[in-house]
């Protein structure tokens, strides 16, 4: 900003200073003289007057604006909805795989008669709440994977009250995301915004239905960027989080945190608090990372995730001294996995990454973020600090197999019906299990198996109605335009046994 722009910049702030400097005296004035006048009432009343604006801050330009949060609450509530997650099945930790459920005996008969115990009394259902935030008018809806991870039912709940079953399109465990769909028209969606471009400092508004209050808006500033807080258990967990100081409590999982023009910069996720409520700090998955989970859900039927094969750390003065390297901002190499993309592009192990495409890179999560936004095939200069002196590779980032493939996942609709991700059996596995082949029932998420069987993940199909399936395809074909019940005949890896499931596939 130039010298004139700042004197100018001063100038506004200081006029305003003096604006609501003699507000606020003339308002006590007025106060004082209207409460002696009417000394016989027993009630003091503050003067009406019109709701001043008293706080300001700067755009982009250095221009002067109220701070003002109530149009920035009127955009996004409509968008913002509560989602109910049942689980009206509780399993154990094997069940017992083979009983079915009551409502298709008459189409089994007594196959399966005696073996769960007579009078045996039904599990109470376990209710779990959260948010989530629409994203376009078809009824997208993103939240958190651990608001419906367990579920046999989702119901979304929109502001006005009405309620829809969800169908979950899909997960994604190691960004904890989950994209969902409700048939409704004429919803509000809340557009997304890049969140590299979010700043520490910048006002943001938290927006959910925490311990049970609907719509509930609160408001803070990002108080951090690229935080890993080691939540996400998962194998390939991503953690780049926006750190806030906007109120969240259990119940704003899967939320919206967004700016002060309505536009989406994360989905709220996580608290750190010892006492499992707010106590200053609250996490969210950056909005970039959420544009790259939905398109790859959409598009692929799953998240294709780039790697460059590495273990990192964030560099720091101590890790230097241990290293006995000079200090560098950047994120050590501690391993380079043989035959890695890294490897393949000649990068090794104590290199310290200092850019990726011109991208600056200070911290292991913030590596994270920018990587986990890429495709295996994806081409990315990454910047290293070796032995002093800054070099170039280009990588070619590979998938979890060491491939550049994309992996796509046969995603129609009554697939996702069912609540399931398949794999087509490995040959090899199908040769050692003894059997012509099969599909794998590779993760359940809500939908009809969850919620009409006992089946676990691993089940392997073999037949549908007695006949035989070979991959997913065949699955598909023998369940489409399918009404009444349905029979899946299976195996367990490790299990001589065969198991028997029964579902309807009446909507």
């Amino acid at each position: 900003m130039s010298t004139k722009s700042k004197n100018a910049y001063a100038v506004r702030t200081y006029f305003f200073s003096a604006l609501i400097a003699l507000t606020v005296s003339l308002t006590v004035i007025g106060l004082n003289k209207w409460t002696t006048e009417d000394e016989s009432s027993p009630i003091t009343h503050a003067i009406e007057v019109p709701g001043q604006r008293v706080l300001y801050t700067a755009d982009d330009e250095g221009n002067i604006k109220p701070l003002d949060f109530t149009e920035t609450s009127q955009k996004v509530l409509d968008a913002v909805v509560h989602i109910k997650s049942t689980q009206t099945n509780p399993r154990s930790a094997m069940g017992d795989a083979r009983q079915l459920p009551d409502p298709f005996k008459e189409f089994f008969g007594d196959m399966f008669k005696g073996q769960v115990p007579e009078g045996e009394m039904p599990s109470r259902p376990m209710v779990g709440t959260g948010s989530g935030v629409i994203i376009n008018d078809k009824g997208y809806i993103v939240t958190n994977n651990h608001v419906i991870e367990n579920a046999d039912e989702v119901e979304v709940t929109l502001y006005d009250n009405e309620s829809y079953k969800a169908t979950v399109i899909g997960t994604d465990p190691s960004t904890d995301l989950a994209l969902l769909q409700i048939k409704a028209e004429g919803l509000k969606v809340m557009p997304l915004v890049n969140s590299d471009k979010v700043e520490v400092g910048e006002w943001v508004l938290a927006v959910g239905n925490p311990l049970g209050l609907n719509s509930t808006v609160t408001a803070g500033i990002v108080s951090a960027k690229a935080r890993n807080i080691n939540i996400n258990k998962d194998k390939f967990a991503v953690e780049s989080f926006i750190q806030t100081d906007a109120a969240i409590n259990p119940g704003n999982s899967g939320g919206a945190l967004v700016d002060l023009d309505g536009n989406l910069v994360g989905i709220n996720t996580a608290i750190a608090s010892r006492t499992g409520t707010y106590t200053g700090y609250g996490f969210a998955v950056p909005s970039n990372i959420v544009t790259k989970v939905v398109e790859d859900l959409l598009k692929y039927g799953n998240v294709q995730r780039g790697m460059l094969g590495v273990s990192i750390r964030t560099m720091d003065s101590h890790l230097a001294k241990e290293k006995d390297v000079d200090f560098t901002h950047g994120v050590w190499i501690e391993q380079v996995g043989e035959e890695s993309a890294a490897d393949k592009a000649g990068i090794e192990s104590g290199d310290i990454i200092v850019k990726v495409d011109e991208v600056l890179v200070g911290t292991s999560p913030r590596l994270q973020e920018i990587i986990a936004s890429k495709r295996p095939g994806d081409k990315v200069t990454v910047t290293v600090n070796r032995n002093g002196k800054e070099k170039e590779f280009d990588v070619i980032l590979e998938n979890a197999n060491g491939t550049t493939d994309i992996v796509r996942k046969e995603k129609k609709e009554v697939l996702n019906l069912l609540g399931a991700d398949f794999e087509t059996l490995d040959s090899d596995v199908a040769k050692k299990m003894d059997i012509e082949g099969g599909v794998k029932v590779a993760r359940l998420y809500p939908g009809k198996v969850r919620k009409e069987t006992q089946m676990r993940e691993g089940f392997i199909i073999t037949h549908i109605d007695g006949k035989k399936v070979k991959d997913i395809e065949d699955v598909a074909d023998a369940l489409e335009g399918k009404k009444g019940g349905v029979m899946l005949e299976g195996v367990y890896e490790g299990s001589p046994d065969k198991y028997y499931y029964a579902i309807g596939m009446d909507s």
